[in-house]
C-alpha cells in the first residue's frame, strides 16, 4: 500500500525531474557569460548581506582561475537561473577555497590521496528562485554528478549555519567544523563533509533524480579543459 509520504516523495521527485528536463547545465567558458555569472553572484550575495558595501558589482576571486576549477551556469528557458563553481581537489591540484579556511581538516584528506569535490559560489537568481522552487536541487545536482565522474571520496559543503540543514537532510553531510571567517564574505562559514562512496546508493535510492548517464556526465565535464580527471575516463563505460 502506497503511503502519503511515498506519494509526496514521488511528486517531489517528479517536479525536480521536470525542471531538469527544462534546464540546460553547462560550463561557463565564454567571457560574456562569465561576466553574467559574476554579476549574478554579486546580486545574490548582496541580497543576503554577505558582501561588504564597497564590493565590486562583478564578484569573482582568484579561485576562479585555478586549473582545477570550473564555473557552471544553469539556464532555464534560455535565461541564466543559477550557478555553481566546482573544484576537483587531489594531491596534485590541492588549491580550493576551503583549504585556506579549514586546513587542519582538509589537508590530511588531501595528503592521504583522497579526491574531494568542493562546490562553492552556489547562487540563484531572485526571480528564478520564486519561479522554480526546485532549482536548488537541480543546481547542487552538478556537484553530485562531479563526484561520480571524478570518483570522489568526499563531497564538501562550506556553508552558513542556516544552510547546513539542507545538506544534512539531502545528502547526509556531517558538520566537522563550526563557522570560521571566510575570505571575501562578511558572514562566517562552517565545514560539512560527506563520504560520497558510503552515501551514494542511499541518496540515489531516496532521490533518483541524482542518478545520471555517462553521456550526461561527459557533456558536463569532458569539455572542461581546466579540470583534469584523476583517473582513466575510458574505464567509466564499463561501470556506468
Amino acid at each position: 500500500m502506497t503511503s502519503v509520504q511515498d506519494i509526496r516523495q514521488s511528486s517531489f521527485c517528479d517536479s525536480v525531474y521536470e525542471l531538469i528536463g527544462r534546464a540546460e547545465c553547462r560550463p561557463v567558458l565564454d567571457a560574456g557569460e562569465r561576466e553574467e555569472v559574476f554579476r549574478l553572484r554579486y546580486a545574490a550575495y548582496r541580497r543576503e548581506g554577505a558582501l561588504p558595501l564597497n564590493a565590486p558589482e562583478i564578484f569573482r576571486d582568484r579561485f576562479d582561475q585555478e586549473p582545477n576549477s570550473t564555473t557552471f551556469g544553469i539556464y532555464v528557458d534560455g535565461r541564466l537561473a543559477s550557478s555553481l563553481r566546482i573544484h576537483v581537489v587531489n594531491r596534485f591540484t590541492p588549491e580550493h577555497p576551503g583549504l585556506h579556511v579549514f586546513p587542519d581538516h582538509l589537508s590530511p584528506l588531501i595528503d592521504a590521496g583522497q579526491v574531494l569535490i568542493d562546490p562553492t559560489r552556489f547562487v540563484i537568481d531572485a526571480v528564478s528562485s520564486r519561479r522554480y522552487p526546485k532549482l536548488p536541487y537541480v543546481t547542487v545536482r552538478l556537484a553530485w554528478l562531479a563526484c561520480e565522474w571524478f570518483r570522489a571520496d568526499k563531497l564538501l559543503a562550506t556553508v552558513r549555519s542556516e544552510h547546513q540543514a539542507f545538506y544534512k537532510r539531502l545528502f547526509g553531510h556531517r558538520i566537522v567544523c563550526s563557522a570560521r571567517p571566510y575570505p571575501t564574505l562578511t558572514k562566517p562559514l562552517g565545514l560539512m563533509v560527506l563520504d560520497y562512496r558510503l552515501a551514494r546508493d542511499k541518496v540515489v535510492r531516496r532521490y533518483p533524480f541524482f542518478s545520471s548517464t555517462l553521456s550526461e556526465r561527459q557533456s558536463l565535464f569532458a569539455r572542461c579543459s581546466k579540470i583534469t580527471p584523476t583517473f582513466d575516463t575510458s574505464a567509466i563505460a564499463l561501470v556506468a
